[in-house]
């Protein structure tokens, strides 16, 4: 029996190609198949298409917060350069206002010093004009106590202080003349 069992398997060929079965393989096809079909459609896609959805959006929301994270930080950058910029700005208007009174207070206390200088030399001009004219009447005087004592001790004799005094004027205005140039 083993035998005939054995032989009628091999007469019949591949079960698949015998026509005699095509129809029940053909609805365990299409069962398989549409039962797949619906499970993929309504319970495996769904799932995949949301989670790309989900994804798609999730991404354009984070390109969008990074766009806007992006301009708020050019935004505030521009912001700190501006502060910078007015901050230099600020910082070299102080400077110069320093360096503008730091140089007004030496220009002034250069003119008091010139000020200070020239009094401190018209006050000496006028005390050598004091004792040039004091000198003069001075030399004067003693030039005429001189001649009157040579002219007394020569003589013998004192001689008139008014003749003496007026050639002792008159040797001072020539000596006066030459130094002035005229």
């Amino acid at each position: 029996m083993l035998v005939t069992s054995a032989q009628s398997g091999e007469s019949g060929g591949m079960p698949q190609l015998n026509p005699e079965f095509w129809v029940s393989q053909i609805f365990w096809l299409v069962l398989t198949f549409g039962l797949l079909y619906i499970i993929l459609s309504k319970l495996i896609l769904p799932k995949i298409s949301n989670n790309l959805e989900s994804r798609k959006s999730q991404i354009l929301e984070n390109i969008e917060t990074a766009e806007k994270q992006r301009e708020e930080s050019e935004k505030q950058l521009k912001e700190f350069e501006k502060i910078i910029l007015e901050s230099k700005l600020e910082a070299k208007n102080y400077f110069n206002e320093a360096r503008q009174k730091i140089l007004d207070d030496i220009n002034n206390k250069r003119n008091a010093l010139d000020k200070e200088i020239d009094n401190e030399v018209n006050a000496a001009e006028q005390e050598i004009i004091n004792l040039k004219n004091a000198s003069s009447e001075k030399i004067k005087n003693i030039a005429i106590e001189t001649s009157s004592e040579l002219i007394k001790q020569l003589i013998g004799e004192e001689a008139n202080n008014s003749s003496i005094s007026a050639i002792v004027e008159e040797q001072s205005r020539k000596i006066e003349e030459k130094q002035n140039g005229v």
